[in-house]
């Protein structure tokens, strides 16, 4: 009887959840022509709330007339340096007011915003510029140095190039950039009629992503997509009111935190508490502090929070709703119990991709559900490779077993691709339930799962990533891009890079076999400075294996199989030198029987 009882109590609470479902179900995709796009979008926004706390960041707060006016100030600045609908600009900054002020304001003049990761340095950095063409770089204070080490090689000559924001004012505008406060001082802050004009399938903006092979690709987000992430997901998942505030804290260079974050939220009149980065010690003070109710989280950070003692200001906390990716099953029972936050909506998504779930129905451990077409077909992991039937057709798992993700490629569910155009070509599989048809490949396994009433809705549950790509610290590590920079060390024959699981962490951390002819001798110091002047902090190897030579396979690609499964586990590495690269930082050091111990019961602070 118990039973019945509670089964009939979740028909009436998924119908109830349904009921906020499907008005957000009305909107419509724009059409390409359409003269819309996120910044008209926002300018409606702004007349409907011109009062309203828009965003709140480090002591300072805007309302929507006030930011829109800086908005408008510094587009006007950007035409003013060059500028016009259709260039490229470059964005590098961290988590501030000013990035969010500079990216509508490219958007507002119809220039596409290319948002690059803050942690790139070097040749990372100087490729990203050239993938989206840039004609334009704007910068903030904290990242100037990085910008002047490698200004040469940007290739950005012309006169009012480089754009630079002040943040904490310890040093001046250098003399190669256009100070963007002066500047925009004496400028008009009214609306730009042109603004008007840009159109739904214009660039919005380029959203990089690591992929199986070579450096990030660029991958373009056209408005109407924009639209659709920020708006539907913005309805569905977090159910927007103009009353809501939320707490931003992931980077705003990745969808995740820019789309169902805070684009959909400044588009729906809600107010934004942005911070620089994460701080698991601050979390909770701030919420209390700033009334943030909703919470847009990567699974890294909740298990943070939770594994930080408990403290007052967690109690009786606002926070009603939180959305996001990567919460472990561990956690998420874990999370929601401690903090009695009522709604989780995990999603499921990429910035490239045509296909996204989001836990609509506010179960437990579920990515959701879909309304896009997908297929879930059989994948050889160990020779990277879809398996397909004498008929030349790929073949689906059964309900579930773990199989690839693929999205049929529709006119409503269209792949944009990358600038790349054969990074574009690879990303498309043909042929998958019938001859002729197209389907975008996620490079996911995942699996659909039983999670009881759900008015027919097939859910599913995120297993792992295929290929040459793991997920650490938030962050895609494409290992080939990571081996390109080691095979550059002197003594490193070839190096093989993979991820490898770390009890109690989320994600993968980094791991590399370096062949070396003499791993006694291997220069560690040099190999550290390598690795640190080259390759972003998420992207550096945790561990270290030295090997005098490395397995590969009968057409010459190296072996990770085996690798993977052997991790740094001493009693599995048959010997090698193992190294690992300690959390409280410093160089790389030889793995010891009391760490590894540590690392095996998840207390090694990772």
């Amino acid at each position: 009887m118990a039973g019945l009882f509670q089964n009939i109590k979740e028909v009436v609470r998924v119908f109830g959840e349904a009921r906020h479902i499907l008005p957000a179900l009305k909107f419509k995709m724009p059409k390409h022509e359409e003269p819309v796009s996120l910044v008209s979008v926002f300018e409606d926004t702004v007349a409907a709330y011109p009062d309203r706390t828009m965003l709140i960041f480090e002591g300072r707060e805007w309302t929507y007339s006030e930011f829109n006016a800086a908005v408008n100030r510094f587009a006007r600045v950007l035409q003013g340096q060059g500028v016009t609908r259709g260039d490229s600009v470059a964005l590098f900054m961290e988590n501030r007011a000013e990035f969010i002020l500079s990216l509508f304001a490219v958007m507002k003049i119809g220039a596409g915003c290319a948002l690059i990761n803050n942690s790139l340095t070097g040749a990372g950095l100087v490729h990203c510029v050239e993938a989206t063409g840039a004609s334009h770089f704007i910068l903030g204070e904290e990242r100037t140095a990085v910008v002047e080490a490698c200004r040469e090689a940007l290739g950005l000559s012309q006169q009012g190039a480089y754009l630079w924001f002040a943040d904490a004012g310890e040093g001046d505008c250098p003399e190669w950039c256009v100070d963007a406060n002066a500047t925009m001082a004496g400028c008009d802050s009214d609306n730009m009629p042109s603004t008007r004009e840009i159109t739904a399938g214009e660039v919005a903006f380029y959203i990089f992503t690591s992929g199986t092979t070579g450096l990030p690709k660029a991958a373009i987000m056209l408005h109407r997509k924009a639209l659709a992430a920020s708006t539907v997901l913005g309805r569905l998942g977090f159910r927007v009111k103009p009353t809501d505030r939320l707490y931003l804290c992931l980077p705003i260079y990745h969808l995740t935190g820019l789309g169902p974050g805070l684009l959909a939220f400044v588009l729906s009149g809600a107010s934004v508490y942005v911070r620089r980065q994460f701080s698991a010690s601050k979390f909770w003070s701030e919420v209390q502090q700033f009334r943030t109710n909703s919470f847009i989280y990567v699974g890294e950070l909740c298990r943070y929070l939770n594994q930080q003692p408990e403290r007052p200001e967690e109690r009786d906390n606002p926070l009603e709703k939180m959305l996001g990716n990567g919460l472990r099953p561990d956690v998420w029972d874990a999370f929601r119990q401690r903090f009695g936050v009522a709604r989780i909506c995990e999603i499921y998504g990429s910035s490239e991709g045509n296909v996204s779930f989001a836990n609509l129905f506010n179960k437990d451990k579920t990515i959701g559900a879909t309304f896009a077409k997908v297929a879930l077909v059989k994948y050889d992991q160990e020779n990277d490779e879809i398996l397909r039937d004498a008929k030349g057709c790929c073949m689906e798992v059964s309900k579930g077993e773990p199989g690839l993700l693929l999205g049929e490629i529709t006119s409503d569910y269209a792949f944009d691709g990358y600038t790349n155009k054969e990074a574009t070509y690879k990303k498309v599989v043909g042929d998958v339930l019938k001859g002729g048809d197209r389907w975008f490949n996620t490079g996911d396994l995942v699996r659909e799962i039983d999670v009881g009433f759900a008015l027919g809705l097939r859910h599913f549950q995120f297993v792992d990533r295929t290929g040459d790509t793991f997920r650490w610290r938030a962050e895609n590590v494409s290992t080939n891009e990571v081996a390109e920079v080691l095979n550059q060390h002197p003594q490193v024959a070839v190096a093989n890079v993979y991820g490898v699981e770390v009890p109690g962490v989320e994600g993968r951390a980094g791991m590399a076999a370096l062949a070396v002819e003499s791993p006694d001798m291997f220069d560690l110091e040099a190999f550290t400075a390598l690795v640190d002047r080259e390759l972003p902090v998420y992207a550096r190897p945790v561990f270290i294996r030295l090997q005098e030579s490395l397995q590969t396979t009968g057409t010459f690609k190296l072996v990770k199989t085996e690798l993977r499964e052997e991790a740094f586990h001493l009693e599995r590495t048959g010997g090698d030198f193992v190294y690992v690269r300690p959390p409280s930082g410093g160089g790389y050091q030889r793995l010891e029987q009391n760490f590894y111990l540590s690392l095996c019961q998840g207390t090694a602070g990772y």
